[in-house]
């Protein structure tokens, strides 16, 4: 049920794109607007019922939400400015290549073994979705630079994945939440400063744009990751967000009528495929010492 869930907060997240080719603001503007109202929208709830819990929190507690907020945000810039030079789905297979950075660092980091079944899952999940990307490749411009900020979007989502999984062994999914919300837009107040874009002044439908996002999109979609790093790994996480150029194809052909290709069709089918083969078998493999120690405990 749990992995149920975070495949549909996936769904939320595939609403992204759409919302993006419909603005007319910048997309740092859309960005800022996006994690300040899920900030907004989360307070409440931090004041009612949360409030002895962040006022507990030690400076040390809160500084890696406040850092995993910061790459939150870097990695919603490049997501959202990548789209302005390349395609949606060439975007997204690139921004998915955060399952190779996470695992890696479960390896080096953390000392974890994803078992190789595991592997399979990811790289089919992988190989499903740059069928989506090659199938819509091209209609871009500049399409180097986009792939570019693309691809470095990952690296910023693998940082904020994994700082995500630590901070949520203490910390309630909202209370990390309201945290990484509220440094990322502080974030991009600093990014948009930087670049001498105006937070005013664009048409009204980019400010309801903003709040689908914020409310469909990060708390519907990122928020669940978030809840879900508590109870699944930060790889199965990653490897479910490959799903997400399959969702967002399938609301371009409701939404704008845009029908898929065959080999968009093809690698959808590859894409869950290898998300459900991973889900049944993501279970790490243990150190071999760490293996020894369970035969002798068992044995006693």
């Amino acid at each position: 049920m749990k992995k149920l869930i975070i495949i549909l907060g996936t769904v939320g997240v595939s609403f992204s794109a759409i919302f993006v080719r419909s603005s007319s603001a910048p997309s740092m503007v859309l960005v800022f607007y996006r994690v300040l109202f899920a900030t907004l929208m989360l307070l409440p709830f931090i004041i009612i019922y949360f409030r002895k819990e962040i006022l507990g929190l030690n400076i040390k507690s809160i500084l890696l939400p406040v850092i995993s907020g910061v790459f939150l945000g870097l990695h919603f810039t490049m997501y959202f400015e990548s789209l302005s030079y390349t395609s949606i789905a060439s975007s997204l297979i690139l921004v998915d290549t955060e399952v190779f950075f996470v695992a890696a660092a479960m390896i080096v980091l953390m000392k974890e073994k994803i078992s190789s079944k595991a592997w399979i899952g990811i790289i089919a999940t992988f190989l499903g979705s740059v069928i989506v990307a090659v199938a819509d490749i091209g209609s871009g411009s500049n399409m180097l630079l986009g792939d570019l900020m693309a691809f470095s979007g990952a690296a910023f989502m693998a940082v904020y994945t994994l700082l995500g999984k630590q901070c949520r062994k203490v910390m309630s999914t909202t209370v990390y939440t309201f945290l990484v919300y509220s440094s990322a837009s502080i974030t991009l107040v600093i990014l948009t400063l930087i670049k001498g874009i105006s937070l005013t002044g664009y048409e009204n439908k980019n400010y309801y744009i903003a709040f689908g996002l914020a409310a469909l999109c990060t708390l519907c979609g990122h928020s669940i990751y978030s809840w879900g790093l508590k109870y699944e790994k930060a790889s199965f996480i990653s490897t479910a967000k490959l799903l997400e150029p399959i969702f967002a194809s399938v609301l371009g052909l409701i939404i704008f009528i845009e029908i898929p290709s065959g080999l968009v069709v093809l690698g959808g089918a590859i894409v869950i495929g290898g998300v459900y083969y991973y889900s049944r078998n993501s279970e790490s493999t243990k150190p071999a010492n760490m293996q020894k120690k369970i035969s002798k405990s068992e044995t006693r």
